[in-house]
């Protein structure tokens, strides 16, 4: 069904309801209207990495481990698939008359928010600190999850609309600031393609005032940018309870109903929270029409026509059985392998546990479910920690050795017992094993939503990027049995973000990022470990030098944020991830746009290693002759490849549409001139990858006529 039709059929139903019933449609749990044939609809959903808070789900990478495996093939794979479980849930939970919260067909996802501060909790729910890889990735996944068929599959929502970044604890009351420049180039242009380019279904606005707007009421955004310059079809929908913001923290009017009518008169159709509420009394006052009201309804209910829901649609047959069948855990192990970055290898890995007498397991997320998860997570019906990975892999006669050793956050597991109570036995595992794997890190109840998990002191920011520190106790305890016994030692970090990983880069053989991977994500860590499968996955998020202070968390200008701004240098460079082959850019040809084409970049690679692998081919410009450039190259295109030992293989990356643009000062997106630097590789074109990998991109001179 196109839009036009299921407008008509939404505009035809809301002109049968009276004004009050269609204020109560207004709302996230709108109730039925029995007389017009209207069934009950909760339009919250929540599907960042599967289907959430619903019952049982495939259970893929938390976002930011999806934004590191760069690969577009995949993520709208993963779209689709949770699409399918969330037809197969609702077909199931509907038929029973149990149309609960959570059990919809309107999924608040993706986040395609900018994660511009590495202390911010819901970094993870991302794809990273870039607008390109953001965007590109973005439109992938809504892709998937809303299908190409007659209905659509799923809607999906592009959210938090707009500079929503943290900090949590202030995200109710605080007005984040950008210039128009930073607006144009980092914050908005994700939200810009995935409305142009996915035709996303909603858009959610965030928590916080933008330039002195309140984003869920804000004329600006909703009304001038998103319906106005890119002619944005679908609905708006409140974050939840932001709307009473705007008079309890904010303060910009007097009371709820004032707050609702801001709302509503500037775009905003839908109101997650109790506000809307207040419409009847609004209306009654004259302070919204009728007219208004009616708009909001006819974009509420056209999404419902586009979904099918009063109709028999293709997906109606979706079985339940559908829900974590093999095909679809099979695509989470994937997608949590091409999810992992190895950092460093001193050629301890991958490990051949045929050679191998004893293997020590130890660290606090060794063995720990919450650490496979992140957060916004479904319930999985099985989950597989990096210690039950390893023993699932092991052969007969490996004797695996394992010890919490440490509370993730506390000086000591048992509360009776002395400080770092375990740490005895994790030197002791370490002492009797000849290799040790170290698993450490966060999960959800360190980092995550203001008001979502246990650390409240920081409201799921974290205060800085050191690991808490009963871990830092850990990896010295480690590191110095190792060291006196000459025994070899792995870091496995599981976090949503960097992570001060200077000590393990200086005492461990080797490193990896493991993300929050998924809840069998432990499996995808052991055959990585293994060799099973080649590390493939790139840093999407910079790791920054410890050493050089942070800019504060409350300025958003992007000065010295993410590579693209970057002063310093790094501990690890974002697009930076290690394979076990060797992959090198044999050559690469420029490829100007054609008629109906876009331009591309024609590259040749070969792997000079012994190990199958994948990896990325990435593509970064520089508009050397504009004064409007970011002071690093930018990406501009990448693309996933498979690189078996020994082949040598051609591709074509295509690259962005805003390839050969900048934005000025006052937000315009201008020509960059005529000379460019393209530099192609695997990694970023900066100093710090080439030490870090031994390799330098090829670089292209392009003049454009």
């Amino acid at each position: 069904m196109d839009r036009s039709e299921a407008k008509w059929r939404a505009q035809q139903l809301v002109a049968r309801m009276t004004v009050s019933e269609k204020m109560t449609q207004l709302r996230y749990d709108s109730p039925a209207i029995e007389r017009l044939g209207v069934p009950a609809y909760n339009w919250w959903n929540e599907a960042l990495h599967g289907v959430a808070r619903a019952g049982t789900a495939t259970s893929f990478p938390q976002a930011i481990g999806m934004g590191a495996t760069f690969d577009e093939a995949l993520m709208k794979r993963v779209g689709d698939v949770i699409a399918t479980e969330g037809r197969a849930k609702y077909n199931a939970y509907a038929a029973m008359g149990d149309r609960d919260i959570y059990k919809g067909l309107t999924f608040w996802s993706p986040n395609v928010n900018i994660f511009r501060d590495p202390r911010w909790g819901r970094g993870q729910e991302t794809y990273g600190e870039d607008p390109y890889l953001t965007g590109t990735l973005g439109c992938a996944f809504v892709r998937g999850l809303q299908g190409d068929g007659e209905y659509m599959k799923a809607a999906a929502c592009a959210k938090h609309f707009a500079v929503h970044s943290g900090p949590e604890a202030i995200r109710h009351s605080f007005d984040a600031r950008a210039t128009k420049k930073d607006m144009a180039e980092t914050y908005l242009p994700a939200f810009r393609r995935l409305v142009e380019e996915a035709g996303v279904e909603a858009v959610m606005g965030s928590y916080n005032r933008v330039n002195g707007e309140p984003a869920c009421g804000s004329r600006t955004l909703l009304e001038d940018i998103l319906r106005g310059t890119w002619k944005f079809q679908g609905h708006v929908v409140s974050d939840c309870w932001a709307i009473r913001d705007f008079h309890e923290h904010h303060h910009v009017t007097d009371d709820a109903e004032h707050s609702a009518a801001m709302a509503i008169n500037n775009g905003c159709d839908l109101n997650c929270g109790d506000t809307y509420q207040y419409l009847p009394r609004a209306y009654a006052d004259g302070l919204i029409s009728e007219e208004r009201i009616t708009e909001a309804a006819v974009r509420l209910f056209t999404t419902r026509f586009l979904l099918g829901l009063f109709d028999d649609t293709e997906f109606d047959d979706i079985p339940y059985t559908a829900v974590e069948c093999p095909e679809h855990l099979a695509l989470a192990l994937r997608a949590a392998e091409e999810s992992t970055v190895l950092l460093k290898n001193d050629g301890v890995l991958p490990l051949d546990l045929r050679r191998i007498q004893t293997l020590g397991v130890v660290g606090p997320n060794a063995d720990s479910r919450a650490a496979l998860i992140g957060n916004y997570h479904g319930t999985s019906s099985e989950y597989i920690t990096v210690l039950e990975g390893l023993r699932r892999l092991a052969p007969e006669g490996l004797r695996i050795l394992y010890s919490e050793g440490c509370a993730i956050n506390a000086d000591r597991v048992e509360h009776l017992a002395a400080e770092n109570d375990r740490l005895s036995e994790a030197m002791i595992v370490t002492s009797e094993s000849d290799v040790t794997v170290v698993v450490v890190g966060l999960n959800e109840s360190l980092e995550g939503e203001e008001g979502d998990t246990g650390n409240s002191a920081a409201s799921g920011d974290k205060a800085d990027l050191s690991l808490p520190g009963s871990q830092e106790a850990l990896l010295h305890a480690v590191a110095e049995t190792a060291k006196e016994e000459g025994k070899k030692t792995i870091l496995c970090l599981m976090a949503g973000s960097d992570m001060d990983l200077s000590f393990a880069q200086e005492h461990f053989d080797a490193v990896l990022m493991l993300w929050y991977p998924g809840a069998r994500g432990g499996l995808a860590a052991a055959r990585i470990l293994t060799g099973q499968v080649s590390p493939s996955g790139k840093l999407n998020v910079t790791f920054y030098d410890p050493d050089r202070p942070l800019p504060p968390f409350t300025d958003y200008s992007m000065e010295d944020r993410t590579y693209r701004y970057l002063g310093g240098r790094p501990q690890y460079p974002f697009g930076y991830g290690l394979t076990y082959g060797d992959v090198q850019i044999a050559g690469a040809e420029f490829c100007p746009p054609a008629e109906g084409k876009s331009a591309s970049v024609r590259v040749t690679y070969e792997n000079r290693g012994k190990a199958d692998t994948k990896d990325v081919v990435e593509v970064y410009i520089d508009p050397v002759d504009s004064p409007y450039r970011t002071p690093n190259p930018r990406l501009c295109g990448f693309l996933k490849i498979d690189a078996p030992a020994g082949m040598r293989k051609t591709c074509e990356v295509r690259l962005d549409a805003d390839t050969f643009f900048v934005v000025n000062d006052d937000g315009e997106r201008v020509g960059g001139g005529m000379s460019y630097h393209l530099f192609v590789g695997t990694s970023m074109p900066d100093e710090r990858s080439r030490v870090l990998t031994g390799k330098a991109p090829v670089m292209l001179d392009i003049q454009l006529s």
